[in-house]
């Protein structure tokens, strides 16, 4: 354990901006896996806002600096595949 109180303050700081960094990072998760299951499923009137809801949390994380840029765009980048795949393949298989 530190000695010293700046220290301290600078590991409950750390642990916080930890956690903060975790929750950001398991939501985008989250919302990855409800767009990916949401593509399975064919329910497009709740596709569009589910895709929106993970690019902003992305642009968020990525704003706060709990993820890197370019690891967001790569995030991003996936999920507009996956949603651009879901348009564009149900009516062809159909």
């Amino acid at each position: 354990m530190a000695n010293i109180h700046s220290q301290k303050k600078r590991i409950l700081r750390s642990e916080r901006e930890r956690l903060e960094n975790r929750r950001y990072t398991s939501t985008i998760k989250t919302y990855f896996r409800r767009l990916e299951s949401l593509v399975e499923g064919g329910d497009r009137e709740t596709l569009a806002g589910a895709h929106r809801e993970l690019t902003s949390t992305i642009d968020k994380a990525v704003k706060r600096g709990a993820m890197h840029r370019n690891t967001g765009a790569r995030k991003k980048s996936r999920a507009a595949r996956l949603l651009a795949g879901s348009a564009a393949g149900k009516p062809a298989s159909e």
